[in-house]
C-alpha cells in the first residue's frame, strides 16, 4: 500500500510517500481501508521529535481517519449499542498508535466507530483527536455544567471549533477568542455568545465584562505558554483551566490559583482509558445524530501533500481543520 513514511525526525520535508506492507489485524484489532486522514498539531510534534511519546523509526504518522472496515481480528468487540460493526461498514477512527497517513490502518476495536450516512469521510476524519479532545477536556476533566461559562482560546481551530459546538449544545455560555476578523465571525456563527480578538490589547477586560466581572468558570487553553498566566487572572473563583496545547515553557506565580481556589489540569488523549474514550465517542456520536455537531474542514489535500498539510496546521488564522484525501 501507499503510505507516508518518516525515517528520521525533523521538519515537514522528512515525510515521504512510499510503499509499505499492508497491515493485518491482530487480536482485538480492526483493519480499515482509509478514505480520508485527519491532520493534527500533535502529528507535527511527533514528526519533529519533540513529543513525550515517540514511535520507533521508521513510522507512518497520523491518528485520525475515516473509511471502511475491511477485516476484523479475533476477539475484536465491535458492539455499539444494539448494532455490531462489520466489514463493509463506514467508520471513523482514532488510532492512538498512529499510522493513518496511509491506504490502510489497524486500530483497536474501541478506537473504531460508526460513521453516519450523512457524514462525509472528510468530516469523519476530524472526529477523533479534535472532537474527543474537546469532549474529554470540557465534560470529563473540566466537569462543565449547563449555565456555566467557558472561555475557548483559539476557538476557530480544529479542537476549538469542536469545543464551541459541544459547549453550546450543552447549555454553557460560550466565549471564544480568535486572531482575525474572519475567525471571529466564524466562531460566532458556530455558537459563541461573545468573541474577542486575542491579538488586541485589553481583550482580557472584555472577557471579564462579558462574564459580569466574575470570569469564566472553565477555560480551555490551546497555547498555555502564551496564555496560562493571564488565564489564572481571568478564571472565576473555583474555576478550572484545562490545558490541551502548549509550545514552550513559562514561569507563573501559583498565588493566582491559591487566591481563587482555582485549578489547572493538563490533558492528553493518550492518557484516556478505554472506557473514557468510549464515553467521549458516545457523546460525539450523539451530537452527530442530533445534527448539532459537524467537524469543520477548511482544506482537503492529497496524501502526497502531507508536508504542506503539516505547515498549514501550524499557521494562524485557521477556520477548522485540514484533511488528507486517500482516495
Amino acid at each position: 500500500m501507499q503510505a507516508i513514511r518518516v525515517h528520521v525526525h525533523g521538519d515537514s520535508s522528512v515525510m515521504k510517500l512510499d510503499e509499505a506492507p499492508d497491515p493485518q489485524p491482530g487480536a482485538g484489532q480492526v483493519l480499515v481501508r482509509i478514505h480520508a486522514a485527519g491532520v493534527n498539531p500533535v502529528d507535527t510534534y511527533i514528526r519533529a521529535g519533540g513529543y513525550g511519546r515517540l514511535p520507533s523509526l521508521p513510522y507512518t504518522p497520523g491518528i485520525d481517519a475515516a473509511g471502511v472496515i475491511e477485516a476484523v481480528g479475533q476477539g475484536a468487540d465491535l458492539r455499539r449499542g444494539t448494532t455490531t460493526l462489520k466489514p463493509g461498514d463506514r467508520v471513523w477512527v482514532c488510532a492512538l498508535a498512529g499510522g493513518t497517513y496511509a491506504q490502510r490502518v489497524t486500530a483497536q476495536a474501541h478506537e473504531v466507530h460508526a460513521l453516519p450516512g450523512g457524514v462525509r469521510f472528510e468530516e469523519g476524519a476530524r472526529l477523533g483527536v479534535p472532537c474527543l479532545t474537546a469532549w474529554r477536556a470540557m465534560m470529563q476533566i473540566g466537569a462543565a455544567r449547563p449555565g456555566q461559562s467557558v472561555l475557548i482560546h483559539g476557538a476557530s481551530g480544529g479542537v476549538g471549533s469542536a469545543c464551541v459546538q459541544i459547549a453550546s449544545a450543552s447549555g454553557l455560555r460560550v466565549i471564544g477568542t480568535a486572531g482575525t476578523t474572519d475567525g471571529l465571525a466564524f466562531v460566532r456563527k458556530l455558537g459563541c455568545e461573545a468573541a474577542f480578538n486575542h491579538r488586541e490589547k485589553g481583550y482580557e477586560e472584555q472577557i471579564m465584562d462579558a462574564t459580569g466581572g466574575r470570569g469564566p468558570d472553565l477555560i480551555v487553553e490551546m497555547l498555555a505558554n502564551v496564555n496560562l498566566e493571564r488565564d489564572m487572572g481571568l478564571v472565576a473563583p473555583r474555576g478550572r483551566i484545562i490545558v490541551v496545547g502548549n509550545r514552550g515553557q513559562i514561569t507563573v506565580n501559583p498565588r493566582g490559583l491559591m487566591g481563587k481556589d482555582s485549578s489547572v489540569h493538563g490533558m492528553a488523549l493518550f492518557n484516556a482509558s478505554r472506557e473514557e474514550l468510549l464515553e467521549c465517542a458516545s457523546g460525539v456520536e450523539g451530537g452527530l445524530r442530533a445534527g448539532w455537531l459537524r467537524p469543520v474542514v477548511q482544506e482537503v489535500m492529497p496524501l502526497r501533500d502531507a508536508p504542506r498539510a503539516h505547515e498549514w496546521v501550524m499557521t494562524d488564522g485557521k477556520r477548522g481543520s485540514v484533511v488528507l484525501s486517500v482516495e
